[in-house]
């Protein structure tokens, strides 16, 4: 069991170098490990450079290093998943001269963030149905329709979904992206935007030999705001009405303050 410490704390330094820490006064809110260490004979052996990404009001976005060991040679496929949520797609025509919206589809359980990395491609390290059973890869993931009526083309609206989430830097895919320091020493970067929502993310890794899988880990990762921004984030969502007049009272006296500097001039 000590020689696996021995190599998590061996891995963990060579990830120093290349993830800056996050802040010392950033404290998990709640967010406490939920899974103890690996057992001293499994094939895979993971974890990440920090559990908890804060968001403050300087934050521009950052990369999370993933790390991790294995038994014998193997292909690995790192999936990190965010909160679930609806989302709706809308499909705009030309009418009159005017793009109005004419048709929509809503979707639930569409992933806020989604980022697969993998030593080679996906089609050459698992099969297709496994691929599809375990939503790995973009073009594997299932979002439940859930709009009313009946969209003849809903596959053309997830397409549509997933190339706007690409476009927004929350959903990637990377071939290549996992590095192998040694016959069994690996790690990877997961970049999150500054776009990333706070909740609750799970990065699953898995070791994958002879198109099964040999073994998978998951681990849980937060994202959550900081600071002031926290503060002001929970008093809008417990006293509203107060938030609201705040804000109100808050342009108002923007306002006059601007309007007074601009009389003097």
């Amino acid at each position: 069991m000590m020689r696996q410490y021995r190599l998590v704390l061996l891995l963990a330094l060579l990830a120093a170098p290349l993830v800056a820490s996050p802040p010392a006064s950033a404290q998990t809110r709640g967010a406490t490990q939920t899974r103890g260490p690996a057992p001293a004979d499994s094939p895979l052996i993971t974890d990440l450079s920090s559990h908890l990404i804060a968001i403050t009001s300087n934050f521009t976005g950052t990369d999370l290093l993933l790390f991790g060991a294995i038994d014998e040679p193997g292909d690995i496929i790192v999936v990190v998943r965010g909160p679930t949520s609806t989302a709706v797609v809308r499909r705009k025509e030309s009418t009159f001269g005017l793009w109005l919206t004419r048709r929509s589809a809503t979707f639930d359980g569409v992933p806020a963030f989604y980022a697969v990395t993998s030593t080679k491609p996906l089609a050459e390290i698992a099969p297709e149905t496994l691929l599809q059973r375990l939503q790995i890869g973009l073009g594997g993931l299932r979002f439940r329709f859930v709009g009313s009526g009946i969209v003849e083309d809903v596959d053309e609206f997830r397409k549509a979904l997933i190339r706007q989430k690409g476009y927004e830097g929350l959903y990637h895919q990377s071939v290549g992206g996992v590095d192998f320091l040694g016959p069994k020493l690996f790690r990877t970067a997961i970049s999150f935007p500054a776009t990333a929502p706070v909740g609750t993310y799970q990065a699953e890794v898995y070791l994958i030999r002879d198109d099964r899988i040999i073994a998978a880990q998951s681990s849980p990762l937060f994202i959550d705001k900081q600071g002031i921004e926290q503060e002001i984030y929970d008093f809008s969502r417990q006293a509203p009405a107060a938030y609201g007049l705040v804000a109100v009272l808050t342009a108002m006296l923007a306002g006059w303050l601007a309007a007074v500097l601009l009389r003097k001039n």
